[in-house]
């Protein structure tokens, strides 16, 4: 059964006419207007290269556009660079760590970052450590953990902090499948709770079932942002699965 998409009522995220990269010679992304609402999951899809991570880094402001506006919480990011960052949290493709900081340490971190008090730090870490299945590493120094346990780090992280918006770049690498389920149970509660999200992932079978609208990415254009049977009519593809429409869109079809 298709989900039913249903349409939230409060933007958090606003990208409009945005065009930028690294180089303002050889821009990347190419007009790009989309929104992330509270209560909503949007999947950011395209192929390698697309621009997904080169979106995200805009709205992270690692990176300016070269023209357009990105709107964080109704507040243009030029107006006061820096001022949405507690309001976003991001979780790489690659854990950024620091070595010689223990998994406890890096959560102590980013709950001063946020100004969470210190009960309500308390009982946010133990749950996380508990549901990732990390308590008996608390105490370990980051460089000493695993690919995959330094990912449950950073996604802890993010989930600590409660933010309205969540910027989530291929979350999936390296995790268990006890930790996937955990991480796509935790994206549905903060969802529940009105929180948006944008989340990256190749693994379209899996996205499919927990995304309320996709917005797919070639060569950093949009060819496509809707629900699920908005993707299936843009491919010509009516009831395909994700991974259909994806293939007609961005491999069958001529976009020059």
């Amino acid at each position: 059964m298709k989900k039913q998409f249903k349409q939230p009522t409060a933007p958090l995220l606003w990208l409009d006419g945005v065009s930028g990269g690294y180089s303002i010679h050889r821009p990347v992304l190419h007009n790009l207007s989309f929104r992330v609402n509270s209560g909503e999951m949007v999947a950011l899809i395209g192929l390698n290269g697309a621009g997904k991570s080169t979106t995200m880094k805009h709205i992270l402001g690692l990176l300016k556009p070269h023209q357009g506006t990105i709107q964080i919480a109704d507040q243009p990011t030029e107006e006061r660079p820096g001022s949405n960052r507690t309001s976003l949290a991001y979780v790489p493709e690659t854990p950024l760590l620091y070595d010689e900081l223990t998994v406890w340490e890096h959560l102590e971190l980013s709950a001063r970052a946020y100004g969470l008090t210190r009960d309500i730090f308390l009982k946010r870490a133990d749950r996380l450590l508990a549901t990732f299945q990390m308590g008996k590493a608390r105490d370990r120094l980051s460089i000493h953990l695993s690919k995959g346990m330094q990912q449950k780090v950073m996604i802890m992280c993010a989930f600590l902090v409660d933010p309205p918006i969540y910027i989530i770049d291929e979350p999936f690498i390296g995790l268990d499948p006890s930790a996937i389920r955990a991480v796509l149970e935790m994206m549905e509660e903060k969802k529940r709770a009105g929180a948006g999200l944008l989340i990256s992932s190749h693994i379209l079978s899996m996205i499919e079932k927990y995304a309320d609208r996709f917005v797919v990415l070639h060569e950093g254009n949009i060819l496509v942002d809707g629900a699920m049977d908005a993707v299936c009519e843009q491919a010509g593809a009516p009831g395909c699965s994700l991974e259909e429409a994806f293939y007609q869109l961005v491999e069958g079809g001529d976009h020059a």
